[in-house]
Parts: C-alpha cells; sequence; structure tokens
C-alpha cells in the first residue's frame, strides 16, 4: 500500500473515551417545546484504533428514547477529522461531515438544502459538553436549540433504564 492508513483517531480524542451520564436541554423549536431528558454518552475505540465510535441515548420523562451512532476517524490527506453519524429519527444517512479542533473544542458542521447544523464537543474539568446550533435558510448565525452536559461514569456503573 502506498498511501498511508489513517492517522490514530483515539489519539486525538483520547479526553472524550469513555462513558458519561447527564442531561440534555433542549430549547423550543418548530418542532418541539422546551424540554429536558437523561443523556448517557459513549466514546470508544474501534477499528484498531484508526476510528472512534460516539453513541448517545436519550431518555425523556415519559421513557420515550432516541439514540444516535457516529463514528470518528482521521483524514490520511488531511489533518482533520472525519464525521459519520445516524440516529433513531428515521431518515436516511448523510455524507460524512468535517470536524475541526480549536482551543480544545471539536466542532462539526453538516450542511443540506435547508441549511446547516453545528456541533461542538469539549471537556473541561471531568465535564462533556455537547452543543448543537442551527443555521437555517439565509440565517447567517447558529442559533443554540440543543446542549448535553455529563460527567464519566465508570465502565461497568449501573445506568438508569
Amino acid at each position: 500500500m502506498d498511501r498511508p492508513l489513517p492517522g490514530s483517531a483515539h489519539e486525538a480524542l483520547e479526553t472524550f473515551l469513555g462513558r458519561w451520564t447527564g442531561t440534555t436541554q433542549w430549547e423550543a423549536t418548530p418542532w418541539g417545546p422546551a424540554r429536558t431528558a437523561a443523556v448517557e454518552i459513549s466514546f470508544a475505540r474501534a477499528a484498531a484504533g484508526l476510528a472512534v465510535t460516539w453513541t448517545y441515548r436519550h431518555t425523556e420523562a415519559d421513557g420515550t428514547r432516541s439514540e444516535g451512532h457516529g463514528v470518528f476517524t482521521m483524514d490520511p490527506d488531511r489533518p482533520d477529522t472525519l464525521w459519520y453519524r445516524v440516529n433513531s429519527m428515521g431518515l436516511p444517512p448523510e455524507p460524512p461531515a468535517r470536524a475541526s479542533w480549536e482551543a480544545g473544542t471539536l466542532t462539526l458542521e453538516r450542511r443540506s438544502d435547508r441549511g446547516a447544523a453545528r456541533h461542538t464537543f469539549r471537556v473541561d474539568d471531568g465535564v462533556l459538553t455537547h452543543g448543537a446550533g442551527l443555521r437555517l435558510g439565509k440565517a447567517s448565525d447558529f442559533t443554540p436549540f440543543m446542549t448535553s452536559v455529563c460527567r464519566r461514569v465508570a465502565e461497568d456503573a449501573a445506568i438508569p433504564a
């Protein structure tokens, strides 16, 4: 093989590895009311360290669950990270999105015909924060619509169902 293998994704994402639990706060949007849900997030090494998987599960007060799965991997030709995600909302998978690092924050933007979604991930003092915002139509700024705040838990810790 004359092309190098992708870089070790888990080295770049080391600070995120493990299980995290906390809460997610959604702002009121045309798609639903403001609400809070329990969240469990996991980041794990995969593909011999060439990728990191990301899974999340939101559990609403009424027991309704939504979940998603993602894969981060390094691009061997460019010094950034690729991200691929699917969720339980019933939409078809989207093409991979590129991520960037700035001041300890992993930022991903996904674009569509309707606008863009921006996700940010950061760990500060043992707290993982995942934020998301939307920029729809001709808007110039992202409007925050979701923030998850979590603390790391032991791998074998029981997570309430």
